[in-house]
């Protein structure tokens, strides 16, 4: 605005000054006519030229006014033209009514003036009457909608720039991996030193030529364990080819008696290196827990896991069993009381584990609670010949009683699971801070990471296995009664559907120690025995079967009937016996409600794979899982699974 505008004044204050003059010249007239009459004249003066200023100023402010509302509209016009963003206007029916150029040169038509909304953004019809942001892609641009309905407006704002640095910034973010040699001890165990010498060059030649050939960065740490730095890109890469080094290196020493195995955990999307480090050792120990020769990959709160066609190498030696002995022999003395817990619906391999964990307490002096839930058809003929020992039999208690049992003295031991969902009370987990993990089943995401001391080795046939072994090592006059030896052998012969499957040196030498201590076999095969009804379930299960992509058959039940877990696992097991069939899956209600699937393979097929994707887990040769919804929906779930597979990688090996 002009200064001299500003200094002239104009108002109400003028006419006040105007009227005071009148009223002065008007007394000046009472006492001296000339003087008033000249004081009128002045005052009419003033008056006049007051009017005169104010009509040129109104004159003026009113032109200034008009040049400045021509200014803005012109100068906002070219920028509503001009602006580097998207503006549409539309009506109640998201109709356009008037966009600005940016959008017609962005859709590559003159006008969209006409079109409806969602024919020109059908991402739109998610966000239906919110406000809110999106992103589209419109030829190779990304673009950005911010969406107004109460103000039928939309902006499009051109992010295609942003995004390709944002998607370089994600690609360019380090990725760690720890490459692991399985089982060098065992394979090289009756070498030589340049046989085992060559062997390792061999291993590390191929791992160094797979590295260059991925644009990775590799740095050997000792004899059996190599770093790997690279990017989220190269990373990303390395899961589309399945981590082929895994099947490099097995064929590469096939010929030798146990082939040589690599386990690789790799991390990326940590918030800094040192918690990045952390996650590549938790990745590899996740691999090593499922059994090694695979990859475990944690890319912030995704897992996955690739490889896994082979079984877990036994370990021939001993050492780690003894040491895990000695260190629960020690936490079961500091401790006031031992609750032993399995996974729900438990099978005799659970309650097994559980009454020799409760020997253990048992013979160190301490009393000990084994938590079960309910006794199913499973482990029922083994709970009556339980129920004939008194003193047996009265460590059993209800979850309830368990909760108000466990305190921050009380030693928890979970045996045959590592999951805390897996239980049917999970919360005395979090009311003590001594937690024990003993479990044959290979590793999955889900892992109880509190535990104080963990025994998992999946080479082992059961969790039985396992506690035979520890109990060898607790102490050196420990006797096993008849019946708490016969539980722990039912338990190895039910997992290895009577050592036909997953047996190794080591379970022999196991059920071997049993024996010795009474174990009785007859008594474990009454309670294996089948009811002829059960028999006859079983078969009409069985009737349904069909056979896809060859190998595989696949049996689902009737709807509305309910079965037993332990015969669904049952009917997969005698599926499994049909020639010609790598694979069995069995899908069946169960008495809970739940839809049950039993998976078996004989090696050819990794079952864990499967059931891992639909929610379950287990074995390469025994895995299962449970889903809610019909058998029809279950079935066509698993089929959908089984499809992807055999498109991804195949079925068998």
């Amino acid at each position: 605005m002009p200064r001299n505008l500003l200094k002239r004044w104009h108002g109400m204050h003028g006419i006040a000054w105007a009227a005071v003059l009148v009223l002065i010249a008007a007394a000046l007239m009472a006492y001296n006519l000339p003087l008033g009459i000249a004081g009128m004249v002045l005052a009419a003066g003033c008056g006049f030229y007051t009017y005169l200023a104010e009509r040129a100023f109104r004159r003026e402010f009113k032109n200034y006014l008009g040049t400045m509302s021509y200014r803005i509209k012109k100068v906002g016009s070219e920028v509503i033209h001009e602006l580097p963003l998207g503006i549409i206007l539309f009506n109640d029916e998201r109709v356009v009514e008037w966009h600005n150029p940016f959008v017609a040169k962005m859709m590559e038509q003159e006008s969209v003036i006409g079109v409806p909304l969602m024919e020109l953004f059908p991402t739109l019809a998610q966000a239906k009457d919110r406000s809110g942001k999106m992103e589209i892609a419109i030829g190779a641009d990304i673009y950005e909608l911010l969406y107004r309905p109460a103000e039928k407006l939309l902006y499009v704002r051109d992010i295609t720039e942003m995004w390709q640095l944002s998607k370089q910034y994600e690609e360019e973010k380090p990725a760690l991996g720890i490459v692991f040699i399985d089982n060098l001890d065992e394979v090289t165990q009756s070498m030589d030193d340049q046989q085992r010498t060559t062997l390792l060059s061999r291993v590390t030649s191929e791992i160094t030529e797979w590295s260059q050939r991925e644009n990775l960065y590799l740095k050997r740490l000792n004899s059996d364990r190599f770093l790997l730095i690279t990017d989220q890109q190269a990373l990303r890469q390395l899961e589309l080819s399945k981590f082929i080094i895994l099947d490099e290196v097995r064929e590469m020493t096939g010929d030798l008696k146990i082939p040589m195995t690599l386990s690789i955990g790799f991390a990326a999307g940590a918030s800094s290196i040192q918690e990045l480090g952390q996650w590549a050792q938790v990745s590899l120990d996740m691999a090593l827990g499922r059994g090694g020769d695979q990859a475990a990959v944690k890319v912030g709160e995704r897992t996955s896991f690739y490889g896994g066609k082979s079984n877990a190498v036994e370990k021939r030696t001993r050492v780690r069993a003894r040491v895990v002995a000695h260190a629960l022999r020690d936490m079961i003395r500091e401790s006031e009381k031992v609750v032993i817990v399995g996974h729900k619906m438990p099978d005799m391999d659970a309650i097994g584990a559980a009454v020799g964990v409760a020997k253990m307490a048992s013979h160190l002096g301490k009393e000990a609670y084994i938590v079960l839930e309910g006794i199913n058809p499973a482990i029922q003929k083994m709970m009556e010949m339980i129920k004939e020992d008194e003193r047996l039999y009265r460590r059993f208690i209800s979850p309830e009683q368990s909760l108000a049992l466990v305190d921050g003295r009380t030693l928890v031991v979970v045996v045959d699971t590592h999951k805390a969902s897996m239980l049917k009370e999970p919360r005395i987990l979090s009311q003590t801070g001594r937690v024990v993990v003993v479990d044959h089943h290979r590793r999955g995401e889900e892992f109880i990471s509190h535990a104080v001391l963990v025994y998992m080795e999946p080479y082992a046939s059961s969790a039985c296995e396992l506690v035979t072994e520890l109990l060898q090592y607790i102490h050196d006059r420990l006797v096993l009664d008849i019946r708490e030896a016969t539980v722990l052998l039912a338990g190895i012969t039910v997992d290895t559907k009577s050592f036909a499957l997953r047996t190794g040196a080591r379970t022999f030498e196991a059920a071997s120690f049993l024996r010795r201590n009474g174990a009785d076999t007859a008594m474990v095969q009454r309670m294996l025995k089948e009811d002829l009804e059960e028999y006859l379930k079983k078969a009409d299960i069985i009737k349904h079967a069909e056979v896809l992509y060859g190998h595989v058959a696949l049996a689902v039940t009737e709807p509305g009937k309910r079965y037993s877990q332990l015969l669904i696992a049952q009917s997969a097991d005698t599926l499994l016996n049909m020639t010609g069939i790598y694979a069995s899956f069995v899908i069946g209600e169960r008495q809970d409600g739940l839809v049950g699937i039993s998976a078996r393979s004989l090696g050819q097929m990794n079952v864990q794979v499967v059931m891992e994707r639909m929610g379950g887990g287990g074995h390469l040769t025994n895995a299962a899982c449970q889903q809610e919804g019909s058998v029809q929906d279950v079935e066509e779930k698993l089929k959908r699974v089984l499809q992807q597979i055999h498109e991804e990688e195949g079925l068998f090996e």
